[in-house]
């Protein structure tokens, strides 16, 4: 009886469900003569070669950036906050549900060594990783799509020339001019990464100011650009008008506008999960939400009902 190739594998050998180590004869004396070996030999190498040299090649599919899919049939996405170098922490998260992971290197010290780590931890995991990059240079772009994030969330966009730079920084030719260098993408994402890359890596441009807000269409705009993200909180801080004030929904209003104009996805707070047309959200970091779990176990133990 043959077993079944992963799906979308086409398999060049086969593979018998009964070839075991515990089949292997225990007498060492002339094993090469001994038939029953040789076949069983045979197919545990050919085994070995079918995983090692076909299934890595074959392993992705061209999108697989489930984050993309997701929003392009109109669902929401939540991506929760790493804020932490620990991967047991980052793949803790990326097991709760998430849809993608939001590494935080604009106000965190995570390294992109660090960052490298995180995601390669989290690769046999659901959860896509996303980075907030420091700003829309090159080496920040280059370091964080060479260990394999497939989105760049570009911080306090005041300007299209920023949104742009992070298009070109983060797409190969001909979209854009990032350099074909080494990483662990391709342990990531295939061998057909160089090919695959451009569709499958988001830009996220954040709003965080009344200049942003006031060249929010040009922003929109920019071809590359996937999400249009309102920072309620820097926006309130830029602006002085706290969240909830008049003046401050009419700065996200003239965001969420723009953004519907251009045919591009609105981001904001998980906060905002219920407003119309928002489909990709940030979630709290970890660090917050270690405690809130740890209180609230704590307070089930407590109020517990004492057994009778």
């Amino acid at each position: 009886m043959m077993m079944q190739a992963p799906p979308g594998i086409v398999p060049r050998f086969p593979i018998d469900k009964d070839c075991s180590i515990n089949k292997r004869p225990t007498t060492i004396p002339r094993v090469l003569d001994n038939p029953e070996f040789c076949g069983l030999a045979r197919q545990v190498s050919d085994q070995i070669r079918y995983y090692r040299l076909i299934v890595p090649l074959n392993l992705r599919e061209p999108m697989y950036n489930t984050v993309k899919e997701k929003l392009a049939r109109g669902e929401q996405v939540i991506g929760g906050t790493i804020d932490s170098p620990d991967p047991k922490v980052y793949r803790a998260m990326a097991k709760a549900g998430l849809d993608f992971l939001w590494i935080e290197m604009q106000h965190s010290p995570i390294s992109y060594q660090e960052a490298a780590t995180l995601i390669f931890a989290g690769r046999d995991l659901p959860a896509i990783p996303f980075i907030r990059v420091p700003d829309a240079t090159e080496g920040d772009i280059q370091k964080a799509t060479d260990i394999g994030a497939l989105g760049i969330i570009v911080p306090m966009v005041d300007e299209p020339e920023k949104a742009e730079a992070a298009v070109r920084f983060a797409k190969y030719p001909p979209q854009g001019k990032r350099s074909h260098g080494g990483g662990q993408y391709r342990d990531l994402w295939g061998n057909d990464y160089r090919n695959t890359a451009n569709d499958n890596t988001m830009i996220i441009a954040q709003i965080e100011s009344p200049t942003g807000v006031d060249n929010c269409e040009k922003i929109a705009a920019v071809p590359g650009v996937d999400v249009v993200f309102a920072a309620a909180n820097d926006l309130a801080s830029f602006s002085g008008h706290p969240q909830g004030t008049l003046a401050h929904e009419e700065l996200v209003a003239r965001i969420s506008e723009a953004t519907l104009k251009a045919g591009k996805q609105l981001g904001g707070p998980v906060e905002w999960l219920k407003r119309d047309h928002y489909l990709f959200f940030q979630m709290l970091s970890a660090s917050t939400l270690i405690p809130r779990g740890v209180k609230d176990q704590l307070e089930s133990i407590r109020s517990a009902p004492v057994p009778a």
